[in-house]
C-alpha cells in the first residue's frame, strides 16, 4: 500500500470518528434535555425534538432484535472497510470514500447505542408529514445510501469497479 493510500485511509479514520462523536453527541443533548420531558417544538406543525428510545430498525420494525442488528452492523463495516482497502487512491473514488464513510459512521454511531443501551436513542420528527422519529447517525446512513447508489446507477461505470471483483485474472472471461 503506498503512502498516499495510507493517509486516505487516515483521513477516513478521522472522518468517521469526528462523525460518529457527532452523532453520539447529539443523543446525549438529546438524553439530557428531552428524556422524560414534553418534546421541544422548533417549527409548529412541522419540526420538533421528541425523545425516543427504539429497540427496532428504521419504522420500528423488528422490535428487540439487538443481536440480529449488531450482525448486520458488523457485516456491513467489514464489508465497507474492505472496499475502502481495495479502492485505488485516484480522485474519482472521493465520492465513493465519503460515502462509505458516512454509512459506517451511521451504523457504528446506532451499534454504539444497541451496545450500550440495548436501543437507539431517537430524537428528530418531522410531525408535517408524521414521519418516524430518528437521529443523525440514520441521517448518515440514509442519505449516503441514497447518494451511493446514485453513484453506483450514474458516475461509476463497470468497469471502475473492477477491483472489487473476486475473480483473477486466471478465470476471467476470455473475449
Amino acid at each position: 500500500m503506498n503512502k498516499k493510500k495510507k493517509v486516505l485511509l487516515v483521513i477516513d479514520i478521522l472522518l468517521m470518528i469526528l462523525l460518529v462523536v457527532g452523532d453520539q453527541i447529539t443523543k446525549y443533548i438529546a438524553v439530557l434535555k428531552l428524556k422524560g420531558n414534553q418534546p421541544w417544538v422548533l417549527i409548529e406543525g412541522v419540526f420538533e425534538l421528541h425523545y425516543l428510545e427504539n429497540r427496532g430498525a428504521a419504522f420500528g420494525m423488528l422490535q428487540d432484535q439487538k443481536p440480529f442488528f449488531i450482525f448486520i452492523a458488523i457485516v456491513i463495516l467489514i464489508a465497507i472497510m474492505y472496499i475502502l482497502g481495495k479502492t485505488p487512491y485516484q480522485k474519482m473514488y472521493i465520492k465513493l470514500h465519503i460515502s462509505l464513510i458516512f454509512i459506517a459512521s451511521g451504523a457504528i454511531g446506532n451499534l454504539i447505542d444497541r451496545v450500550r443501551y440495548n436501543y437507539v436513542v431517537d430524537f428528530l420528527y418531522f410531525s408535517l408529514i408524521n414521519f418516524p422519529i430518528f437521529n443523525v447517525a440514520d441521517i448518515y446512513v440514509t442519505l449516503s445510501a441514497i447518494y451511493l447508489v446514485i453513484l453506483l446507477l450514474f458516475v461509476y461505470k463497470e468497469s471502475d469497479l473492477k477491483f472489487l471483483s473476486f475473480r483473477t485474472n486466471k478465470f476471467r472471461d476470455v473475449k
